[in-house]
């Protein structure tokens, strides 16, 4: 299935946008401050962060 282009919306939806593994919070941020582990959760103070996901796995 071909990736769709959701211009603008799609740069404000996944652009800088962490997600936390323990808590699944969403997190904007930059990706240099993630790298280093400055950045962390706001509600479970974990520094392990991952890119939010720009397609669904498992999507039919």
């Amino acid at each position: 299935m071909p990736k769709k282009d959701l211009g603008p919306a799609g740069k404000r939806m996944f652009e800088n946008m962490y997600v936390c593994f323990k808590c699944h919070a969403k997190i904007r941020a930059q990706s240099e401050k993630v790298k280093k582990g400055i950045i962390k959760c706001r509600k479970c103070k974990s520094h392990h962060l991952r890119l939010k996901a720009k397609e669904r796995r498992g999507a039919k």
